[in-house]
């Protein structure tokens, strides 16, 4: 279980102090499908940077299974089963498809790697191994990143606005990739998203305009607040 106690996150501007993120309150329990939803600039990148432990909060604790991670650097979350996804996937010159799955197993695969590829709807026999460089498009790095996601067997898996850059082919592709890793997952997955085919095959809906959590429930609790296909807040 994770849980953000009065989380504030602050970052110069202009020689004053932005306020990004005020006194964030929020509890994620074990072995749920979470989206964190709201309008652009409202904070919903730099909490889940914080939870990642890429950004440090200015005030607050993140207790994660009763320890508290506050402090820990990126590596040390990973460890604890704490991983993130950027919005815009790493290239590895002269790393493998089939190279990034081993590393992300840490150990011997526990599946083949074609079978991870499979997952995420992409023909082992093309992409085992290819290289992971310019000629990847989005969609497909997208995907490649998800199945290091499995390989790894996360504990908490992040993913920042994954439909971002992607054709609307891909995405349709990635909604699908998304509900099958909700079935098989034994962890939780938090996706950062204002995506209305996403938001709805989500678990719980953590709503958040201003750098301040609106609402944190399920969709029938949280949609009212929502209008047009993107879901801008009405209250923005």
């Amino acid at each position: 279980m994770l849980e953000l106690r009065n989380i504030s996150y602050n970052v110069a501007d202009e020689g004053q102090d932005k306020e990004i993120l005020k006194n964030v309150n929020i509890t994620l329990s074990d072995d749920k499908f979470f989206v964190i939803t709201g309008p652009n600039g409202g904070g919903k990148s730099s909490l889940a940077k914080i939870i990642a432990g890429i950004y440090k909060p200015s005030s607050g604790q993140i207790i994660y299974d009763g320890k508290d991670i506050t402090d820990m650097s990126i590596t040390d979350r990973a460890r604890l089963g704490i991983s993130f996804a950027f919005q815009q996937p790493v290239r590895f010159k002269g790393l493998t498809v089939k190279d990034l799955l081993t590393l992300a197993a840490g150990e011997e695969l526990k599946a083949s790697a074609c079978d991870y590829l499979s997952e995420v709807g992409l023909c082992a026999h093309d992409y085992i191994n290819r290289e992971v460089n310019a000629s990847l498009s989005g969609g497909e790095l997208k995907r490649i990143e998800i199945a290091l996601t499995i390989a790894r067997g996360s504990k908490l898996t992040i993913f920042d606005e994954p439909e971002a850059g992607i054709d609307l082919w891909s995405f349709s592709n990635l909604i699908t990739v998304f509900e099958d890793l909700k079935k098989k997952t034994n962890g939780s997955i938090v996706i950062i998203s204002h995506q209305e085919r996403i938001i709805n095959i989500a678990d719980e809906i953590i709503l958040i305009a201003n750098g301040e959590v609106v609402k944190h429930g399920n969709k029938e609790e949280v949609m009212p607040l929502f209008s047009g296909s993107t879901f801008k807040c009405k209250f923005k």
